[in-house]
């Protein structure tokens, strides 16, 4: 997720996951500069489906492999045609220098600090939810191993998904719309066989959930980033839980690593990811993974390298290696028994690889990002007033015409700024609420709303007068 809750501490955001271990545990990490490299990694794949034969299958287009004694079978869902670009611009681009409006905040939380419509990409942070669920097939394929007994293959499949969220990260370089409070965004993809919804919960803290229904599965978190800015880059340490739970009970959660922004100033920007992921399963198995963080010199950056726990014995039974935006593999068996020098590609086995499709837009946008803010036939009249296909400023942006987008932002903006006061009134967000940890959970009825087109007493958010406002509880003198 890419905004969301402060219902977490960083302290324990840290300790979510494989919780006996601690950080020493990286000395299992292996020196990958060479065979992580891109060559090495491509070279890796086509060795894999040469070698493949008995325990191989071919799902989403994506050769598998069981590695196992079992397979599982092809999940198939229908062909939907999507749009594969964003239409033409209407008008130029004007360039604006970044530096004259973020110098006077550096060292402090960039929530607040407003930027032209320039900086920003045609997604809000509510489809940014969204799209880290492009690479949902991993979750129906961790489903179905677990359905066969393969538990390990199972938690496999998971931290590849949770890896691959990062993927379509590289080369972006503008920043997300903000949802107003109250926002809402819905998708509906029965090609990936999932229904997903978020809504912006809190502005003050700014916080977004999102619950999400699979084949056999659900999704569901809520996230906040705090942001600071130190000079010539950006940090953003996400706050918050994500729980993927499956149809027979089991249930893994794990919290997003720290995002950095660099070259913000002069030279090419590019973003980096790096921390201690734990995804903590309620199984047989947890995993540890650390995405490494880029160096200055560093040529073979965006390294991912971990290792599945049993939680009953705390021995270490698989490996994990890749690169957050190319692919993953595994290797079964104790790192710590290997010799010296031991290259895992060697015994790697492929897990998940990302989608080489090119880019069509200049936002470098995957076809998946580029279908989340479609307004297909008929779906408009569909929408609750609140759905981010709907808000103006980032309508007008991805059709190019960005003077009518940056007064549109600057109105929205305004409109904002007496949404913190909203809140403290005694305004809740409509589709989730607050469980007893203090984290939100969808309350369910949002489907069922939009199937009778019954969207009473849901605020025009986007219109010219912020009806949050109307939509107040009267209080009581």
């Amino acid at each position: 997720m890419s905004e969301g809750s402060g219902s977490e501490s960083d302290a324990d955001n840290e300790s979510q996951g494989v919780d006996a271990e601690s950080d020493e545990d990286d000395g299992i990490f292996f020196d990958s500069d060479d065979h992580l490299s891109s060559e090495f990694l491509r070279s890796a794949s086509c060795r894999s489906r040469e070698s493949t034969g008995n325990g191989s299958f071919l799902v989403h287009d994506k050769l598998l492999f069981s590695g196992r004694s079992t397979s599982i079978k092809r999940v198939e869902y229908p062909c939907v045609r999507r749009r594969d670009s964003l239409p033409e611009p209407k008008e130029k681009e004007k360039p604006v220098g970044l530096w004259s409006i973020i110098k006077d905040n550096i060292g402090k939380d960039l929530s607040g600090v407003c930027l032209p419509v320039y900086f920003n990409e045609p997604l809000s942070s509510l489809q940014k939810c969204c799209e880290d669920l492009e690479y949902s097939y991993l979750i129906d394929e961790a489903f179905e191993w677990g359905k066969q007994g393969d538990d390990l293959m199972r938690i496999l499949n998971v931290a590849a998904f949770a890896v691959s969220s990062y993927a379509s990260t590289e080369g972006r370089q503008c920043k997300p719309f903000n949802p107003l409070l109250g926002e809402t965004y819905e998708a509906d993809y029965p090609d990936k066989g999932l229904r997903f919804f978020s809504e912006k919960v809190s502005h003050h803290p700014m916080v977004v959930a999102c619950h999400c229904e699979g084949r056999r599965w659900k999704f569901w978190g809520d996230s906040n980033l705090k942001g600071k800015f130190w000079g010539r880059s950006i940090q953003l340490d996400p706050v918050g839980v994500l729980t993927l739970q499956f149809e027979d009970g089991e249930t893994f959660q794990w919290s997003k690593v720290t995002t950095s922004i660099y070259n913000i100033i002069l030279g090419k920007i590019y973003c980096d990811h790096y921390g201690t992921m734990r995804i903590k399963g309620s199984g047989n198995y947890s995993c540890k993974l650390k995405f490494k963080e880029q160096s200055i010199i560093d040529r073979n950056p965006h390294q991912v390298q971990g290792f599945v726990q049993d939680n009953r014995t705390g021995e270490k039974v698989a490996i994990l290696v890749g690169k957050w935006d190319e692919a993953m593999y595994y290797v079964l068996g104790d790192p710590t028994t290997k010799p010296k020098g031991y290259d895992p590609m060697t015994e790697a086995i492929l897990l998940w690889e990302r989608d080489r499709t090119p880019a069509k837009t200049r936002y470098n946008l995957t076809p998946f990002a580029i279908s989340l803010n479609e307004l297909t036939p008929g779906l408009k009249e569909k929408l609750p007033p609140t759905d981010s296909r709907l808000r103006p400023d980032q309508r007008y942006l991805e059709n190019g015409e960005y003077e009518l987008a940056n007064s549109e932002k600057l109105r929205l903006e305004q409109s904002q700024r007496q949404a913190r006061k909203i809140q403290e009134s005694g305004w809740e967000p409509r589709w989730f609420q607050k469980d007893e940890d203090g984290c939100y959970r969808y309350i369910g009825e949002y489907w069922e709303a939009r199937e009778r087109k019954n969207w009473e007493g849901i605020p025009d958010i986007f219109g010219q007068r912020n009806t949050l406002q109307s939509c107040m509880p009267i209080q009581e003198e």
